[in-house]
């Protein structure tokens, strides 16, 4: 902004003294002071408005970034899912041929999704056990 020193503050008071006279000094005095109160109100309102249209501006440039790695990463993981699932949907493909008549080309890796092994369930006591506990109490 404009550099007003003290000698040049006296000089303008001088001149404004003589210019309007001590009846009108002290008005004109409150409407310059009413004036630049506008004036830098004005101006902290613009430059507030700057600043946030220039965070506005990096949010959604950080936005922008955030949502293009995301994609970047979403792709990466279809690759590696894809690469895991073909080697999985052989293995199977070769593991029904083996045990089955079934040609290998019925074998879709979809069936390999749905796929789990199939285990001998433990077998468990048919009776349960029971522990001979008496009451045992004081005479």
């Amino acid at each position: 902004m404009i550099e007003i020193s003290l000698g040049k503050m006296v000089l303008l008071a001088l001149i404004a003294l003589i210019v309007l006279g001590p009846e009108k000094l002290p008005g004109a005095a409150r409407t310059a002071g009413a004036l630049l109160r506008r004036v830098r109100s004005g101006w902290d309102n613009v430059r507030s408005e700057v600043e946030r249209e220039l965070e506005i501006e990096e949010i959604k440039r950080a936005a922008r970034e955030a949502a293009a790695r995301a994609e970047s990463l979403q792709n990466e993981m279809k690759q590696t899912a894809q690469q895991v699932h073909a080697p999985m949907a052989e293995a199977v493909m070769m593991v029904k041929s083996s045990t089955s008549d079934a040609p290998v080309a019925d074998v879709s890796p979809e069936d390999v999704v749905g796929t789990q092994a199939e285990l001998p369930l433990e077998t468990m006591p048919s009776t349960p056990q029971t522990h001979d506990s008496e009451p045992h109490g004081h005479d």
